[in-house]
C-alpha cells in the first residue's frame, strides 16, 4: 500500500507540474507581453483620436441594446419551452440551437443576402438601402448571442424548483405575485451572469460588425484593422486591454453568483399541463424565433445551388466546384485537423486539471483551477494578439500548433467545468478504496473514472471541436496562408464579393459541426441505454 501512495504522489505532484507549466506558456506570460507592449503606446494621442472614442462608444451602445433584445427573447423562449407543452419541442431546441454551429461572421453575411443594399428582402420590399450600420450589427449580434443566452437561462429554468410554486397556489396566491415573490427572486442573481456573459459575447465580437457594420466601427473591427492592416501591436495592446475589461468583470460577477447561489439537494420538477391559449402563443412565439434565427442559414443554401439568387433559381453545382477551385479543399482540411487535434488535446488536459482540482485537493490544485476558468475572461481577439506578441518569430509562430494551442486555451473553461462538476458527483472514497487495494491513479482514473464520465467526455470533444470550426477571432491574428482554417475565407470571398463561395464554406462548417454533434449524440445514447441495460440485469440478478 505504501508503494502505490507514494506512486500516486510522484504521479500527482509530476503531473501538476507539467499542467502549471502549460498554463504559465500558454496563457499567463502571453498576456504580460500584452501588457507590456502598452509602453509603446502614446496613450495621451491615442484617446484623444475621435476615431478611437468613437468606436469604443458605438461598441457600448450596440453591445447594451442586442444584449437587452437577446436576453428579452432569450427569456421568452426559454420559458415558453420549459414552462409550456408547445408542440414540436424538441424541433423547436434543434432550430433555436443550430445558429451556434456557424462562425458569428456568418450571422453577418446572411443578413447581407437577405437585407443588404442589393439583398432579397429589401428588393422585395423596395427599401431604399440595406442595413447596414448600427442596426444590422443590432440584429446580427442578437442572432450570434440569442442561442448562447437561451442555452444559460434554459438551464437556469430547468432546475427550478416547483415546490414553492405549489405551495402558493393551495395558498390561493395570484400568478402574478408568484412572478414577483417566487420567480424574480429566482432569477435575479443568476440572471446577471447571463446579462454579463452576453454583453462580453457581443462587445468583443468582430464577425458581425466586420461583416455589415459600414462605416460604423466598433473597437474591435477598429483593434482587427490596427494588427491586421497596420501592424500597430503597440495600439493594438491598449484595444486588447479595454476589451479585457469587460470579460473580467464579467468573470468576476460570474463567480460571485456561482459561490452565492444556494440550491436545494433535490428539486421537484414542474408538472406542466395543457393550455390551449398558452401553448398556441408559445408555438406561434417560438415559430418566429426559430424563421428569425435559421432563415439567413436557408439563404446560404439558396445562395449556394441556385445560378443566380434571387433571380435565377435554377440548380447548379458550379458554385462548389468553384469555391474548391480556389482552395476551399486544403482549408477545410485545416480546420478538421485544428478541430480535432484542439478536441484530443483540449479534452485530455481538461480532464486531467479537473480530476485534481475535483477529486484530489493539495499544493497547486487551487492555482489550477484559477487558471483553467481564467479563459473565460480573455476574449479571443486578445488572446490572438498576446500570442502574436509572445510566439512572434519563434518556431510556433504561423503553425497548426499555435492555432491549436490557442483554441484549446480560449475554449478550455466550458469544457473544464463539465468534467468538474462530474467528477464531485463520483464516490468521494474512491481513492482512498483505490490506495487500500494498491492501485495507482493511472489505473484508478482508466477502469473507474473514464467509464462514468464518458458522456461528459464526448461533450467536452464535441464542444472544442465545433468551436475551434467555427472560430475567427484568435486565429486571424496567427494563421498564414498555409495554415489558414476554413473560417477565415468567409471575409476574405465577401471582401471580393463571392458571396456564394462564403455561403458554401459557411454550410460546410455547419455540416462539419452536425456531424460531430450528432455522433455525440448517439455515443450518449448508446452510454444511456447501456446504463439502463444494467440497472435491469442487476434487477433481475
Amino acid at each position: 500500500m505504501n508503494t502505490a501512495v507514494k506512486k500516486n504522489s510522484v504521479f500527482g505532484a509530476a503531473t501538476k507540474l507539467l499542467l502549471g507549466g502549460f498554463f504559465l506558456v500558454a496563457v499567463l506570460l502571453p498576456l504580460l507581453q500584452m501588457l507590456f507592449k502598452l509602453g509603446d503606446a502614446d496613450l495621451a494621442e491615442l484617446f484623444s483620436d475621435g476615431k478611437v472614442a468613437g468606436a469604443i462608444g458605438h461598441s457600448l451602445l450596440v453591445s447594451s441594446v442586442s444584449t437587452g433584445i437577446a436576453i428579452l427573447l432569450a427569456l421568452l423562449a426559454a420559458y415558453a419551452i420549459e414552462r409550456s407543452s408547445v408542440w414540436c419541442k424538441a424541433v423547436f431546441r434543434v432550430l433555436i440551437l443550430l445558429p451556434m454551429l456557424i462562425p458569428s461572421i456568418s450571422h453577418g453575411m446572411g443578413l447581407i443576402i437577405l437585407l443588404g443594399d442589393n439583398g432579397r428582402l429589401t428588393n422585395l420590399f423596395g427599401w431604399d438601402k440595406g442595413i447596414y450600420g448600427f442596426w444590422g450589427i443590432v440584429v446580427g449580434s442578437i442572432m450570434y448571442a440569442f442561442p448562447v443566452a437561451y442555452l444559460m437561462i434554459a438551464d437556469i429554468l430547468k432546475y427550478e424548483d416547483s415546490t414553492a410554486y405549489e405551495a402558493a397556489e393551495v395558498l390561493g396566491i395570484p400568478k402574478f405575485r408568484r412572478l414577483t415573490a417566487i420567480t424574480l427572486p429566482y432569477l435575479r442573481k443568476p440572471m446577471i451572469s447571463v446579462l454579463f456573459a452576453t454583453f462580453t459575447l457581443i462587445v468583443t465580437d468582430y464577425g458581425v460588425p466586420l461583416m455589415i457594420g459600414g462605416m460604423y466601427k466598433t473597437l474591435p473591427v477598429l483593434m482587427y484593422e490596427e494588427v491586421i492592416g497596420r501592424q500597430d501591436f503597440a495600439k493594438g495592446s491598449v484595444f486588447g486591454v479595454i476589451l479585457l475589461l469587460p470579460a473580467v468583470i464579467a468573470f468576476l460577477v460570474d463567480l460571485f453568483c456561482k459561490n452565492d447561489k444556494k440550491s436545494a439537494a433535490t428539486t421537484r420538477s414542474f408538472a406542466i399541463t395543457r393550455r390551449p391559449f398558452r401553448d398556441t402563443v408559445s408555438f406561434l412565439f417560438l415559430l418566429a424565433v426559430s424563421v428569425f434565427t435559421v432563415y439567413p442559414i436557408v439563404s446560404f443554401i439558396a445562395l449556394t445551388f441556385s445560378k443566380r439568387y434571387p433571380s435565377d433559381l435554377t440548380f447548379t453545382v458550379e458554385h462548389i466546384a468553384s469555391t474548391f477551385s480556389k482552395g476551399a479543399g486544403d482549408y477545410l482540411v485545416n480546420s478538421l485537423l485544428i478541430g480535432l487535434f484542439v478536441a484530443l488535446i483540449g479534452t485530455a488536459i481538461a480532464f486531467l486539471c479537473a480530476y485534481f482540482t475535483a477529486r484530489v485537493p493539495g499544493r497547486g490544485t487551487g492555482f489550477l483551477h484559477l487558471m483553467s476558468i481564467l479563459s473565460l475572461a480573455i476574449p479571443g481577439i486578445v488572446l490572438g494578439l498576446s500570442y502574436v506578441l509572445f510566439f512572434g518569430g519563434s518556431f510556433l509562430d504561423g503553425t497548426l500548433a499555435i492555432l491549436v494551442m490557442a483554441n484549446a486555451v480560449h475554449f478550455f473553461s466550458s469544457p473544464y467545468l463539465m468534467i468538474y462538476n462530474s467528477m464531485g458527483k463520483l464516490n468521494p472514497n474512491l481513492e482512498a478504496v483505490g490506495a487500500t487495494l494498491g492501485l495507482g491513479r493511472i489505473r484508478l482514473i482508466r477502469d473507474v473514472i473514464l467509464p462514468q464520465t464518458l458522456g461528459t467526455i464526448a461533450e467536452m470533444f464535441s464542444y472544442f471541436f465545433v468551436n475551434s470550426m467555427m472560430t475567427i477571432s484568435a486565429v486571424a491574428f496567427l494563421a498564414k496562408l498555409d495554415t489558414k482554417p476554413i473560417s477565415l475565407l468567409i471575409p476574405q470571398f465577401e471582401a471580393q464579393m463571392l458571396l456564394e463561395a462564403s455561403a458554401f464554406v459557411s454550410l460546410l462548417i455547419l455540416a462539419a459541426n452536425l456531424l460531430v454533434k450528432g455522433a455525440v449524440w448517439l455515443i450518449k445514447r448508446m452510454l444511456s441505454h447501456r446504463t439502463v441495460f444494467s440497472h435491469a440485469d442487476k434487477k433481475t440478478v
